[in-house]
């Protein structure tokens, strides 16, 4: 595979501003008898340098402990060898001797033709990855270790076709992997480092940064007309470059706070899927060899001030049960846990144990989160008058 030279960018002076930044910040834990004066700033030193070296020490520790659990993702097909040769349009026999090159193909050979990142979840080699890194149903993967020497073929065990998620398997025991934290604590401004094979040339490159942003919702796309809307992610300014995908972010600790999946074309502007809705994911093909998740059995779509007006609806908020365009694509499917809880077409769910539908919560989202053979309850609107039902979530399984 022919490989494209990275084009790399002297950026000056950025070590001397994160530097500044750290120890204004280290000033602001100082107690007054500790603040600045020249009878005290070798006190002042000592402890901005301890600070400052307690959190690079940290971040070291942590790409240590990370390094040998994050993996390249090769990508190979078989693809046509082309041939050229030439030929007269207007016939062999023609007394013009007119050449036109032309190209056809002379049998397959298999080439590398993409790839991404991935970490190791498991000691017997179960590996998170994103779902747009292992699409392709026709391709082979190949798994590579952080020695760039090591390398096994990677079994696709699981696709999520909701959230950008994919779980591959390799044949190895005794592997060293992450564990996942509790990404529904998270707050704005701690520390996110993201690890990954940017270009898909530096293999286990580091970035650090912060959690910019919780909770976003982005519409990502492959650059080949494919898109999908993700709910729920992690902002962060911690630098994610194509190749990063798949790869983990992780906090100060070590530990997974989500999975890189998109960048904006703004600068410093990275997106990754919460550790949470991973790990569900996870434990449940570990457990059962597949994605099982709760099913509601409904379509729908959200209600927004444009549809209110334009259908006269007394709300601006929930979520409206609707066919869809196809005559098999009804509102409600039979005998789901919707239908055997009364709700039909033209209701509208307002709430989902008690929390409102509206632009911070979606319906999807909030259900994804449930576990098959919980039960809801839901406050609907039904022909004007609202009602509450409670609907017990059934397994919707996706190989």
């Amino acid at each position: 595979m022919e490989k494209n030279y990275a084009k790399v960018v002297l950026t000056g002076a950025v070590s001397g501003g994160v530097t500044a930044l750290i120890i204004v910040g280290s000033f602001v834990g100082l107690s007054p008898s500790a603040q600045y004066s020249p009878a005290n700033s070798d006190v002042n030193s000592k402890s901005v340098v301890q600070n400052v070296t307690s959190q690079e020490q940290l971040i070291i520790d942590t790409v240590k402990k990370a390094k040998d659990s994050t993996v390249s993702i090769v990508i190979s097909k078989d693809v046509p060898i082309l041939e050229k040769y030439f030929s007269n349009p207007f016939g062999e026999s023609s007394p013009l001797n007119f050449q036109i090159p032309q190209y056809r193909q002379n049998g397959t050979e298999k080439k590398e033709v993409g790839g991404g990142s991935g970490f190791i979840v498991s000691e017997d080699g179960y590996i998170i990855t994103n779902r747009h890194v292992v699409s392709d149903e026709t391709a082979e993967y190949t798994v590579i270790m952080n020695d760039a020497a090591t390398k096994y073929d990677a079994k696709v065990i699981a696709r999520d076709p909701l959230n950008d998620i994919a779980v591959i398997k390799i044949e190895e025991k005794g592997l060293p992997f992450l564990s996942f934290a509790d990404s529904d604590i998270l707050q704005v401004g701690q520390t996110a480092i993201a690890i990954g094979s940017p270009l898909l040339e530096f293999k286990n490159s580091v970035s650090v940064g912060v959690v910019s942003g919780l909770s976003r919702k982005i519409t990502a796309g492959d650059g080949r007309g494919m898109s999908e809307k993700l709910e729920g992610v992690i902002q962060t300014d911690a630098a994610i470059n194509p190749g990063n995908s798949g790869g983990p972010l992780l906090d100060i600790h070590g530990n997974i706070i989500g999975v890189n999946v998109a960048v904006a074309s703004a600068e410093n502007i990275g997106f990754s899927l919460p550790a949470n809705t991973v790990k569900s994911i996870f434990d449940s093909v570990q457990k059962t060899g597949k994605i099982v998740r709760p099913f509601l059995g409904i379509r729908f779509i959200p209600i927004t001030k444009a549809i209110k007006e334009t259908n006269s609806l007394s709300v601006d908020y929930g979520v409206l049960v609707l066919r869809g365009e196809k005559p098999e694509e009804l509102a409600v499917v039979p005998g789901s846990p919707a239908d055997k809880a009364g709700i039909t077409e033209n209701d509208i769910i307002l709430e989902v144990d008690g929390v409102k539908l509206d632009d911070n919560v979606s319906l999807p989202n909030f259900i994804a989160k449930k576990n098959v053979g919980d039960s809801v309850e839901m406050k609907v609107l039904h022909k004007g008058e609202e009602k509450t039902v409670t609907v017990k979530l059934e397994e919707k399984s996706d190989k």
